[in-house]
């Protein structure tokens, strides 16, 4: 773990799992590894891993061999390039998105959970076909 009153300034690689709440620009290399950028982190560099967590500022490009979860805090400038990809409620996104995945792959889509009494029973996702 790097805390919150760390600033690194270079490039950051490793063969274990990061977590990250301090400042840091310039690259980040775990291809086989996960990196979460905490809620104190302010990041701004190229990103090489296999899963990401984002809860705080992240700036770059992002590339993702597995899954990248946006928690509510994230916000992120950049563009993803990952397998998968989950954004939560009040996450921030400014960039390009590109997935990677089989042909006959689907994406479900759920309607915003209702906030007030009323059930929507008969209600189904949506469903997006990839175009691969």
């Amino acid at each position: 773990m790097i805390g919150k009153s760390v600033t690194i300034r270079g490039e950051v690689s490793g063969n274990e799992d990061l977590v990250m709440d301090g400042d840091i620009e310039g690259t980040i290399s775990l291809p086989e590894n996960s990196l979460t950028i905490g809620p104190n982190a302010r990041v701004a560099a190229d990103i090489k891993v296999r899963n990401l967590v984002v809860y705080g500022r992240l700036k770059g490009t992002l590339h993702v061999s597995g899954r990248v979860d946006l928690r509510h805090s994230a916000v992120v400038e950049g563009d993803i390039f990952g397998g998968r990809l989950s954004i939560e409620e009040n996450a921030q996104l400014k960039g390009k998105v590109e997935l990677s995945g089989a042909p006959e792959r689907q994406v479900e889509v759920m309607p915003p959970v209702a906030h007030h009494t009323e059930t929507h029973a008969g209600q189904k996702p949506l469903i997006l076909e990839s175009q691969s």
